[in-house]
């Protein structure tokens, strides 16, 4: 039986356009012609169409859909595996992409539960940097620890979190305006308090864990600003937190 050019569109969902421009590039020629020169489709013919558009849904070139389809060592049954894998692999990455969106929406319903009033009234003039929870997802949301994260909801859970945060800035800045070394045993007591502090919201931060983190207060001037506000910053903060934390490490074994 053969098909028309039209019917093979009306079944594959594909346009005719499409269909002349496979058969001219020599990806899908159609079997046959009518008395009149039609083009005419064998059932061989939709079967090669399927495998074309599935390996098109899946990203393939057109170059690259015809080299795995052509390939002599590559039967039709070898085909459905390999289609079944891709489909397997295509299947796992839209779950982590969907996961992935579900943890920024997560990210941003977190920080959108207070009102800007009540944002204020918590952070003062401090604003989370455009697209840092899309960057935070990006390199942690596939780590236990953010699937973990017991961020506040509330307003009062935000305002005791901020309490916390601030008293142990204020003691931090003591420490450092002193003089004391970040090996000293207030800074190492601070650091530690800071670990505790971060296991309370990421469910386990362990003492490797923690040095880690550590070196982003040195580096990245945005993680630094979510422990101190830039008012309290003081030169060479970040590299006397990350050394605290370092030699707090090295006391604990870790």
């Amino acid at each position: 039986m053969g098909y028309s050019v039209g019917k093979v569109a009306a079944l594959s969902g594909v346009t005719v356009r499409t269909l002349h421009h496979y058969d001219e590039i020599g990806l899908l020629c159609p079997s046959g012609r009518t008395a009149a020169g039609y083009r005419s489709y064998s059932d061989d013919d939709l079967d090669r169409l399927q495998r074309v558009l599935f390996y098109r849904e899946l990203g393939f070139g057109l170059e690259t859909i015809a080299k795995v389809i052509d390939d002599p060592a590559v039967d039709a049954l070898e085909h459905l595996r390999r289609q079944g894998a891709l489909l397997a692999d295509r299947i796992g990455e839209l779950t982590r992409m969907a996961e992935s969106v579900e943890r920024v929406i997560a990210a941003k319903e977190a920080g959108a539960a207070l009102t800007p009033e009540e944002r204020f009234e918590v952070f003062g003039e401090f604003r989370e940097p455009e697209g840092y929870a899309e960057e935070a997802v990006r390199r942690w949301g596939d780590t236990p620890h953010w699937r973990a994260a017991a961020v506040p909801r509330t307003k009062q859970e935000w305002i005791e979190a901020e309490r916390v945060r601030e008293d142990w800035v204020r003691r931090l800045l003591a420490v450092f305006d002193s003089g004391a070394p970040a090996g000293s045993r207030e800074a190492m007591d601070l650091a530690e308090e800071h670990r505790r502090m971060l296991s309370a919201f990421m469910g386990d931060c362990d003492l490797a864990t923690h040095r880690e983190l550590a070196k982003l207060y040195a580096t990245e001037p945005v993680q630094l600003g979510f422990l101190v506000r830039e008012p309290d910053q003081r030169p060479g903060l970040g590299e006397y937190i990350r050394d605290a934390v370092h030699a707090n490490a090295e006391r604990g074994g870790g």
